[in-house]
């Protein structure tokens, strides 16, 4: 494989698509938020005729065609996780094995593009959108990389499209990333599946350590890992508490509590629901956009755009750019580098 060109399905503000840029790697993104689209437009006027392109479609997926798409040798997906996710409505899995009989027809050459779309919830569906662009391309115009990534409670889907890429000649794997194992200043768990005409498939390599509650990182690992990033490291705004909502179901007493010095929670698009509080008590109001963002490890400056609750959806809803980086790094075989220079920015 030589030059490469993504198709990302499910782009959102741009999570993906800036670290396919850190890489020098153009990058396509379809997107139906229009909030998302006008977010990545923005920020490609920053760049301008600076490195690859990013250039944004705003479209639903499933109106799209895969031919159109000819020249991208790479495919990427991150699918709407609500139905799945344990912060969204769960009907993605209650129905997973719903879902997984779909895609074993799909392998079998069916068409249930109908009974997706007749689903208590369509968006559950979606989940195997990238499956059928793999699966329109195949005989034609294949794919060389392929790059899912969703909730945790996707993998049991990821492995069953792993195992139907591998029975069209792809070499195929899937498993679970802690996101702060790779200097990422968040704990946050993503299902992720990479396959390749061309194998063995490769993870990407850890570069931090995982954050362990109450306990510190260790000095000397012994795999050369460097302590998890911690909030302080990219907000730089003194000492505070996050009160967290994540996960509570609105019960006071199950409000986790970290530190500046701990990674964030999982950051989501309730975010602005966390309270940050000084050592005092005192109350210190809640992440801006900006912060939000620069724990999902985007630029200080990304050019978030729409209201409050729309931006913080898009910044929940995104890959962090760090990963995404250390993902394409590995999926595509190219040369690793030093995790502080992995993206082009301050702060990672």
């Amino acid at each position: 494989m030589g030059d490469f060109e993504i198709i990302d399905l499910f782009a959102g503000p741009g999570g993906l698509d800036m670290g396919a840029h850190s890489l020098g790697i153009p990058v396509t993104g379809i997107e139906f938020d229009a909030h998302a689209c006008a977010t990545r437009r923005a920020f490609a006027k920053t760049v301008g005729d600076e490195g690859p392109y990013m250039r944004t479609e705003e479209a639903d997926v499933r109106d799209c065609h895969p031919e159109k798409y000819g020249s991208a040798n790479v495919l990427t997906a991150g699918p709407p996780c609500q139905t799945f996710s344990v912060a969204g409505t769960g009907t993605g899995r209650k129905n997973l094995d719903m879902v997984l009989g779909f895609l074993h027809r799909m392998g079998d050459g069916e068409d249930v593009t109908a009974e997706l779309e007749n689903l208590e919830d369509p968006r559950t569906g979606l989940v195997l959108e990238p499956l059928k662009w793999v699966l329109a391309r195949h005989d034609s115009n294949p794919f060389d990389v392929i790059v899912m990534e969703q909730v945790p409670a996707v993998l049991p889907v990821w492995h069953a499209v792993a195992r139907v890429l591998r029975d069209r000649g792809y070499a195929a794997e899937a498993g679970v990333l802690h996101t702060e194992e790779y200097g990422v200043p968040q704990t946050r768990k993503r299902a992720l599946l990479i396959a390749r005409r061309e194998g063995p498939v490769t993870f990407p390599a850890l570069t931090h350590q995982r954050y362990k509650k109450g306990h510190a990182p260790v000095e000397d690992h012994p795999e050369g890992r460097l302590p998890w990033a911690s909030m302080d490291s990219v907000l730089k705004r003194g000492a505070f508490t996050v009160v967290s909502n994540y996960g509570t179901g609105g019960d006071p007493k199950k409000r986790g509590r970290r530190t500046q010095a701990d990674p964030a929670f999982t950051v989501t698009g309730k975010i602005g629901r966390n309270r940050l509080v000084s050592p005092d008590g005192r109350d210190l109001g809640r992440f801006t956009a900006s912060e939000a963002g620069l724990l999902q490890t985007f630029p200080r400056d990304y050019p978030w755009q729409g209201i409050d609750n729309d931006v913080q959806q898009q910044i929940g809803n995104a890959i962090p750019p760090l990963l995404a980086a250390h993902i394409l790094t590995a999926a595509l075989g190219l040369p690793s580098r030093p995790a502080g220079q992995v993206l082009g920015y301050d702060g990672f």
